[in-house]
């Protein structure tokens, strides 16, 4: 989990709004090493679900003041037990999706792994304008991430905490072209 406070308010020495950005729980594909990106995608394996179910004791003592999940249920399943816990309506959003596979969609070949993770990794570099085969560019993909940021911000204000339920790539790509600093870039890199 990562937590990255909004830009405009980091450093002023006023509140900060928070982002808790998680990952949703394993799939049957994350499980075969598949490049499955597209909506509406699979749901969560036994082990995803128990993943999901562990997040309200994990974020107990966390202020939590809006929760959104991508149109993918995967994300959705994960961020439910949390959402029911608080309260809170699950907003839905499609910025939220994963980074789509392209021309890679469904493939789990070496060659195809290898090349999406290279393309993303372009983009942490600084490479946006570069484009997924078949697929969109890093610009695109953190202009409609950025979008709902922009949207949450909102509506939480200043000094709330959203929680943001996404997809690897897009988390990775995120948190890393948005500055992050080198030891978390590192890790960002590695997982």
């Amino acid at each position: 989990m990562r937590e990255p406070t909004s830009r405009s308010a980091a450093g002023s020495g006023a509140a900060e709004m928070r982002l808790l950005l998680i990952r949703h729980g394993q799939t049957p594909s994350n499980v075969l090493g598949l490049l499955d990106t597209a909506p509406p995608g699979p749901g969560l394996t036994d082990l995803g679900v128990a993943q999901a179910a562990a997040l309200p004791a994990t974020l107990a003592d966390r202020r939590i003041d809006l929760i959104a999940a991508s149109t993918q249920p995967r994300a959705q399943l994960t961020a439910a037990p949390l959402a029911a816990d608080r309260n809170l309506e699950l907003l839905i959003r499609d910025g939220l999706c994963e980074v789509p596979a392209g021309d890679l969609e469904m493939r789990g070949d070496e060659e195809a792994v290898r090349t999406y993770l290279t393309t993303v990794r372009e983009w942490m570099d600084g490479n946006l304008d570069l484009e997924m085969p078949g697929g969109q560019s890093g610009t695109q993909v953190l202009a409609r991430f950025d979008a709902v940021v922009e949207e949450v911000t909102g509506r939480v204000g200043d000094d709330g905490t959203a929680v943001l339920f996404a997809h690897g790539a897009v988390l990775r790509t995120l948190a890393i072209a948005r500055g992050t600093n080198e030891r978390d870039r590192q890790h960002l890199l590695d997982h």
